[in-house]
């Protein structure tokens, strides 16, 4: 016997029977079907609309007819069919009966809210198909076996003007630049030389007399001369510590005065 076409296609029958048994066992094909949302967006398909445009009304109708025709072959169905149907009934209801402007949500926005679901659904699956038509590691495409590393080529661009390039080369250049530093030979009077001047002179210094009095005569270089002070000072110093000479300041920053020392 020919089977006729109708729109139920999740009902599939049984492998090869006999007799009038193959007529009602059949089964379910849950491969295709994960819930009552999937039944829903198959009935749409066969309106073959945007689903936006779906008519809700139909569509319940035809979501009914599955019900009923599974309920006539004595399928058992899953309590999640039977609360979408229950709730279809309750839909289709609302949207012959007039409309009360108290009752919220109004049928209107119920049928908004399926179609919504729907379209949702209908765009997972298809993103769904889309995933699993790309190729698979292992199936499509294949490592290579002995994988070798990436070579990188660098090139370097340089994008400056040319007075950038003079600065840059000027600071190289300073910063690289070998520089001598030569320090002038400078004459100096050696503290040997002071002592020995001073320990000649201290004898004639019989009253308070300034340092720069026993200092050497023709010095006209500013820096030996400031060199003859210093050694001078040193000098006095020594002479001072040695008990043959006597030191005196009046004032912070004031000449220094030197006397040959008494005796008591």
């Amino acid at each position: 016997m020919s089977e006729e076409p109708n729109e139920f296609e999740g009902v599939l029958p049984l492998g090869p029977s006999t007799g009038d048994e193959a007529v009602d066992r059949l089964m379910v094909d849950v491969d295709g079907y994960e819930g009552p949302l999937d039944v829903l967006l198959v009935l749409a398909r066969t309106q073959k609309v945007d689903l936006r445009q779906i008519s809700i009304l139909a569509l319940v109708e035809q979501y009914l007819a599955f019900i009923t025709e599974a309920r006539r072959l004595r399928l058992e169905l899953a309590a999640d069919y039977l609360v979408m149907a229950a709730w279809l009934a309750y839909l289709k209801s609302r949207l012959l009966l007039p409309v009360d402007e108290e009752e919220e949500p109004s049928a209107e926005e119920m049928a908004a809210r399926l179609a919504a679901q729907l379209a949702r659904l209908e765009a997972m699956r298809e993103v769904a198909a889309t995933l699993m038509a790309r190729d698979r590691l292992g199936r499509d495409v294949f490592r290579r076996g002995q994988p070798e590393g990436i070579q990188v080529s660098r090139k370097t661009l340089y994008d400056v003007t040319l007075y950038e390039l003079l600065k840059a080369y000027g600071e190289h250049s300073i910063r690289t630049r070998v520089t001598e530093l030569k320090i002038p030979r400078v004459r100096v009077y050696s503290l040997e030389a002071a002592l020995e001047r001073l320990e000649r002179l201290v004898g004639t210094a019989i009253d308070w007399t300034t340092l720069e009095h026993f200092l050497p005569e023709g010095l006209a270089d500013p820096k030996l001369r400031r060199s003859a002070k210093a050694s001078m000072f040193v000098a006095a110093l020594e002479v001072a510590k040695q008990g043959r000479a006597d030191l005196q300041q009046m004032e912070a920053y004031g000449p220094l005065y030197m006397r040959a020392r008494r005796e008591p």
